[in-house]
């Protein structure tokens, strides 16, 4: 790092915008006042797994979502609404094919936010075609002639036009399909893409963390180490401009999935995590799926978890989308 770097860095640092590698610590992105941020963040998408365990057709098909799915998600924005809080939803554009898309309007009246997640779950750190999507390994021809860079171009670009088409409205952020330890810190590439597609702002960080293996509940050590994650999970600013909103651990697919976690765990996990964020006025990102709560979790109880904890913090903390929380690190046009 030269002398010009070090003091660009610095200035960043001491107005709690630190651009690079290193997400700001919990503190140093603390809201005016101290405020913590939670937001819950649920992706629309089938996923494999669920409600079957043997159930893999998913993968192909991410954006043909089930009517339990836009049900839950619906219900879900209902009741955060009537505790005074937002969800933001992030939707796979190919749904935007479906015959009645009323409930998303629907949602989206109501004041809740609703992103781009790519047209059909692409990978978007995929290194091969092979590896861009399931759909796409079976059906080759649909990419035949673009490099990966078109294809991930074109899958944001698309899922953008369906919204304004179906929608009337543009998207609402970007978020990556799948979350990556290291965001978008080593592909400047990507963030320039992001940019010209006129975002400013991507929720594509997730950062690493201990599991139980499967089956076997989680223990302190565990637990632990997700409430560590955290500090690495807070908004922070790429060098090109772009901003970082990382989701939280642990996911419900990492809770359901990988770990086989009983409802029990996740609602304990979770509620030290917000608990966690409202102590040092900190960001905290609730990642999950209708896809997979409307199986494991159907009657809404982390859902509800999340607006007791933060209604008993009054003024301490506020349930907001990801727009509120990266709109203090978007940097303002010369």
């Amino acid at each position: 790092m030269n002398r010009r770097q070090f003091l660009r860095r610095s200035a960043l640092a001491g107005a709690g915008l630190w651009a690079g590698r290193g997400a700001l610590g919990a503190n140093a992105s603390a809201a005016p006042g101290g405020k913590a941020r939670i937001a819950i963040t649920l992706d629309l998408e089938m996923a494999a797994n669920f409600p079957k365990w043997e159930d893999t057709s998913a993968n192909f098909d991410k954006g043909n979502l089930s009517a339990e799915v836009k049900s839950y998600a619906v219900e879900a924005a209902r009741r955060v609404k009537a505790r005074g809080g937002v969800v933001h939803f992030f939707l796979v554009g190919r749904c935007l094919e479906q015959e009645d898309v009323g409930w998303l309007k629907e949602i989206i009246r109501q004041g809740h936010s609703v992103g781009n997640h790519t047209y059909d779950h692409v990978a978007f750190l995929a290194k091969s075609k092979d590896e861009l999507q399931f759909r796409f390994r079976r059906s080759p021809w649909l990419i035949e002639g673009r490099s990966i860079s078109e294809v991930l171009r074109d899958n944001v670009h698309l899922t953008t036009q369906a919204f304004q088409s179906r929608l009337g409205v543009a998207p609402a952020g970007f978020r990556t399909p799948g979350g990556f330890r290291l965001g978008l810190d080593e592909r400047p590439d990507l963030q320039r893409m992001l940019l010209e597609l006129g975002f400013s702002w991507v929720s594509s960080k997730y950062p690493g963390h201990a599991n139980s293996r499967p089956g076997v509940p989680p223990d302190e050590a565990v637990l632990d180490n997700i409430m560590e994650s955290h500090a690495a999970a807070q908004p922070y600013v790429y060098p090109s401009g772009l901003v970082e909103v990382p989701m939280s651990a642990i996911s419900d697919v990492g809770a359901f999935r990988n770990g086989r976690w009983k409802l029990e765990h996740f609602l304990e996990v979770t509620r030290r995590s917000v608990a966690w964020a409202i102590e040092r006025g900190a960001v905290f990102d609730f990642l999950g799926h209708p896809a997979v709560l409307s199986t494991m979790d159907p009657e809404f109880k982390t859902i509800e978890l999340i607006c007791d904890c933060v209604g008993r913090a009054r003024e301490r903390a506020a349930i907001v989308d990801l727009d509120t929380i990266a709109r203090p690190f978007v940097r303002k046009p010369d």
